[in-house]
């Protein structure tokens, strides 16, 4: 950009607008705030990378499933970064708080895309709460091993408590302030994590017991690298926030399953040499494993770290879906107010924020004693959203006529798997009489047309603003590039010489 045009673009911003001044729909968040480290920061966070790679290395030590648990994990990886190219095709044209909510309406329209916000709403609250529970127990195990002994589940449900409170905190204090300090901390488990995997020597087998799994050990590895793997398209509910958002979110999207899917590749990798049992013991053994206490301290501390990022990383997303919601009318109002001074969608963060730490709260006296239906519910609702933003993606490309082979190739491949993964999955439950599983399938596919029905009955006139995304603002013309003004349906349109444009300016970005 020249300097010429640099000083334009500054003068439009401090001039003062004449007539009304047209904001976008998500103006309030702050606009253009989050570079691209944030963004990745976000992702990395919610991805909580370094607990993924301990599992990883807890199945590949225990159950020896040799070179083909590596090449699952590495399979499962690039059906990930085809589910991130389907996103993209929408975050290159769309700046949406909503994320893939918005973005399957586009292509699916109303009830589809309520049936998204129901899966990603059920997947972001059931991560959160799953590494809240586990990083409180992590809290307390660091406490156990620096003499501070309690045992019993009120210190867990409290120290739950207590972090969700300071998750709280640090989202409402800010969201560039939040994704930089979870980027340090995730980074820092990383290191620790993939240090400890390097120098530590090759050891035995781990005694550590697996939990039950009703399906067999690849599909299972599988499973699990795609619920480690969620929340990679995070960055995605920032677009509006971000910096360049069309070019730096899709950057985000694409490079951090990449990223992701080499760490769990390499914890795959080093743990059939036997360079995961060190670290595998000392998680879940402790000192009873033979690792030294220097070393136990120093990875349950990584861990402890990186459950708590994870905890932020949802807290962060899951208040943009609701704040998206709120200002669609989809969900009560109140959820789109945002703070003055900080820009973020407080209401929005701490229904979040209570919901998951009641839910961790009910997860750690009911659910961790087998965790399996609970995590088959997260998946369930995780696969239902990626698959219907493939569906999406290839009708909405084709309506605006810029599909191409390979897309369309990309968009089926990811349908059909992810359509086949729902089907067998649901089967499987039937077969292990595990019925929570099908019938919370059979709950979000019927929660769309629900939900649209009672909306037309209470709120009509919220059906017409699904799909809210960031547009132009008066503030972003250049001097003499003409007027901004709001069509009969309220969206924006340059006017120039007393001529309005025939495209909507909100459509690209």
């Amino acid at each position: 950009m020249t300097s010429a045009l640099r000083a334009a673009i500054d003068r439009a911003q401090d001039a003062e607008p004449t007539g009304d001044h047209v904001r976008s729909p998500l103006h309030a968040l702050g606009r253009r705030q989050l570079s691209q480290l944030d963004l990745i920061g976000q992702s990395l966070s919610t991805i909580a990378p370094a607990t993924g790679m301990v599992f990883i290395a807890l199945w590949m030590t225990v159950s020896d499933p040799g070179v083909g648990g590596v090449l699952t994990i590495a399979a499962t990886t690039g059906v990930v970064v085809l589910v991130a190219l389907c996103i993209t095709q929408f975050t290159r044209r769309l700046a949406a708080a909503g994320s893939l909510y918005s973005f399957v309406f586009q292509g699916l329209g109303t009830r589809a895309a309520l049936v998204t916000g129901t899966a990603l709403i059920v997947g972001y609250l059931g991560i959160s709460i799953s590494v809240l529970a586990q990083g409180a127990r992590t809290v307390l195990d660091i406490g156990e091993l620096a003499g501070l002994y309690l045992p019993g589940t009120g210190p867990w449900l409290v120290t739950a408590t207590v972090l969700g409170g300071v998750v709280a905190l640090i989202a409402v204090r800010g969201v560039r302030f939040a994704t930089r300090a979870i980027l340090v901390v995730e980074t820092c488990s990383l290191i620790l994590i993939v240090a400890t995997m390097l120098v530590s020597p090759a050891g035995g087998p781990a005694t550590t017991e697996l939990p039950v799994s009703p399906l067999s050990l690849l599909p299972f590895l599988a499973l699990m690298t795609v619920l480690s793997m969620a929340g990679f398209e995070s960055a995605a509910f920032f677009g509006p926030e971000a910096r360049r958002p069309l070019v730096t979110v899709s950057r985000t999207v694409i490079v951090t399953p990449l990223v992701v899917g080499a760490l769990f590749v390499f914890a795959a990798a080093a743990s059939l040499t036997g360079r995961g049992s060190l670290i595998v013991g000392a998680y879940f053994d402790g000192v009873d494993s033979g690792a030294s206490w220097a070393v136990v301290l120093a990875v349950k501390t990584g861990m402890a770290c990186s459950w708590f990022a994870s905890t932020l990383g949802c807290a962060q997303a899951g208040s943009r879906l609701l704040y998206s919601m709120g200002v669609e009318r989809v969900l009560p109002s109140a959820l789109a107010r945002v703070h003055g001074t900080l820009r973020t969608p407080y209401p929005a963060v701490v229904a979040f924020v209570a919901v998951s730490v009641a839910g961790a709260c009910l997860y750690t006296l009911l659910a961790d004693a087998d965790s399996s239906v609970f995590d088959g519910v997260v998946e369930i609702a995780l696969v239902a959203a990626y698959t219907l933003v493939a569906v999406a993606s290839l009708r909405f490309l084709h309506r605006i006529g810029e599909d191409t082979a390979w897309t369309r190739s990309a968009a089926v491949f990811v349908a059909l798997l992810g359509g086949g993964l729902l089907a067998a999955t649901t089967v499987d439950g039937i077969v292990h009489s595990l019925l929570v599983v099908p019938a919370a399938l059979v709950v979000l596919l019927v929660s769309g047309p629900v939900w649209r029905s009672v909306l037309r009955r209470l709120r009509p006139q919220s059906l017409a603003t699904i799909g809210a995304f960031d547009t132009v603002e008066t503030t972003d013309l250049l001097p003499g590039a003409g007027t901004l003004v709001l069509d009969e349906h309220g969206r924006p349109r340059i006017v120039t010489g007393g001529t309005a444009e025939p495209e909507s300016s909100g459509e690209r970005m």
